[in-house]
């Protein structure tokens, strides 16, 4: 993290929400000089100051934001929208086309960095066979249509009998798959490549 980065991401955090980097100050509860260009370097103008980690939370809060959130902004990342899918429901039958993806329209959205144009869309965690990486409520950001999977990747699975697993690969080749839970209580999964509707790579989490 650089120092131009995190006040640039405070000052795209204001007028994303139409306030001065003043204004968002005072919602925050700070001073309202706190984030004031002339506060962002010492008397000299060239020891940098940087922002207490505390004003910064109170900052994304006072907007409604999430540390993605702002994470993005400091990255100057652009931001993206996907459908967001149950890992229950993309068990049922009809919600997933031939392909991998979400079928029909009406999803909820879930914001996340920009990763290209690639189309994907977001699974939100049950069950805790991936944790302590993915934990219950968690949501991935996964891209069916992805292909070239090795040895220690991240996948979301959907058999042919309606079953999705979030699991790493711990072995593939061209008649099976081995499925490890990154929970060791949980046993690897063997299943046959037959067995398998489609294979989608996990991008990103929010956790």
């Amino acid at each position: 993290m650089r120092h131009s980065d995190i006040w640039a991401a405070l000052d795209a955090l204001a007028a994303r929400n139409g306030l001065t980097p003043s204004a968002l100050a005072r919602r925050a509860g700070l001073d309202p000089t706190a984030f004031n260009r002339s506060k962002r370097f010492g008397p000299d103008g060239d020891k940098p100051r940087w922002p207490s980690t505390e004003s910064v939370a109170k900052a994304i809060a006072a907007v409604g934001a999430s540390f993605d959130d702002f994470a993005g902004l400091m990255a100057g990342a652009e931001r993206r929208t996907a459908p967001l899918v149950g890992l229950a429901q993309a068990g049922s039958e009809g919600y997933f086309d031939d392909a991998g993806f979400p079928a029909g329209s009406g999803w909820d959205e879930v914001r996340f960095p920009g990763l290209g144009g690639a189309a994907v869309y977001a699974l939100e965690i049950s069950g805790d066979s991936m944790a302590p990486l993915y934990r219950p409520g968690d949501r991935i950001i996964v891209q069916p249509a992805a292909e070239g999977f090795r040895r220690g990747d991240r996948v979301v699975v959907r058999t042919r009998d309606g079953e999705v697993l979030a699991k790493e690969i711990g072995r593939i080749d061209a008649r099976e798959i081995d499925l490890v839970s990154l929970n060791p209580t949980y046993p690897t999964r063997t299943l046959k490549r037959s067995q398998v509707a489609w294979i989608a790579r996990i991008l990103w989490a929010s956790q």
